[in-house]
This record gives C-alpha cells, sequence and structure tokens, in this order.
C-alpha cells in the first residue's frame, strides 16, 4: 500500500469509537435481530418483501452500524431512502422495530453496550420515522392517501 493510500485509510478511523464494541459483536447482534425479525409476525413480511439474500443484507446492515459506531467508514447507502422507497414500511413499524432490537441488544451484550447502543438506535430510529411520516402526510398531519 502507498503512503497516500495509508493516509487515507488511517484518517477513516481517525475518530473513536462511539462506545466499545467490536466489528464481530456487531455482525453478532445484526445476525441475531433480523433472525428475531423474520420471525416477528408483523415485520417478517416486511423484510421478506424486499430481502432475498439475507447474508448481503446482513453484512450492508453491519456496515451501515459500524460506520455509526466504529466510524469504518465502510457504508455505502441510504438508510432513509431504503425506507421510504419500500413503500410498506409504517411509522408505527419503528416503535416495534426498536423494541425487537433493544431485545436483542439486551441478549447480546453487556448492558452497558446494550445502553449505548439502544441510545444510538432510537436516535436514528426518530429520524427515520420522521422522513416516512413527513412524505406520508400533508401539513397538519392529514395523511397522503395516494
Amino acid at each position: 500500500m502507498g503512503a497516500w493510500a495509508r493516509h487515507i485509510r488511517e484518517m477513516t478511523n481517525a475518530l473513536p469509537p462511539r462506545f466499545d464494541i467490536t466489528r464481530a459483536q456487531i455482525e453478532q447482534v445484526v445476525a441475531a435481530f433480523y433472525a428475531a425479525a423474520r420471525e416477528h409476525p408483523g415485520l417478517g413480511p416486511v423484510f421478506a418483501a424486499h430481502v432475498t439474500d439475507w447474508p448481503k443484507h446482513e453484512a450492508k446492515v453491519a456496515d451501515f452500524w459500524a460506520n455509526s459506531i466504529l466510524h469504518e467508514r465502510v457504508y455505502d447507502g441510504s438508510p432513509m431512502e431504503a425506507h421510504v422507497k419500500a413503500r410498506n414500511v409504517q411509522p408505527g413499524m419503528f416503535s416495534t422495530w426498536l423494541s425487537l432490537f433493544d431485545r436483542t441488544l439486551d441478549r447480546e451484550l453487556s448492558p452497558q453496550q446494550a445502553a449505548a447502543w439502544s441510545a444510538l438506535a432510537h436516535r436514528i430510529g426518530r429520524s427515520l420515522r420522521a422522513g416516512v411520516v413527513d412524505r406520508s402526510t400533508l401539513p397538519g398531519g392529514i395523511p397522503k392517501l395516494r
């Protein structure tokens, strides 16, 4: 690797992680969450309508979390765009998703790790929910029917 490439690589990891966690732990949480989500009566059908390659999807989501937590800069995508384009993601689903995610975090991680990741997930969830709600309502909160 050349000096410039090494410099760029070092710069992408210049920020410290948001909290103490490894990439392997992130991947384990993502796998455990999606195993539970596939079985969930409300979330399972939503994911099944869009995900045909679970290993690829889980790898992309693990990259998202590694980017968000470890600052790895490996994720390429837009969660907001993906949720809006899905067209079957409703604002109320985020509470269900976050509840299942919190239970997964509690099972897979230490209490400190689970609390830190949960706070981040809830902040991101509020943003995503707002984006979905804003696109599905007119001024004054009136639902768009088309």
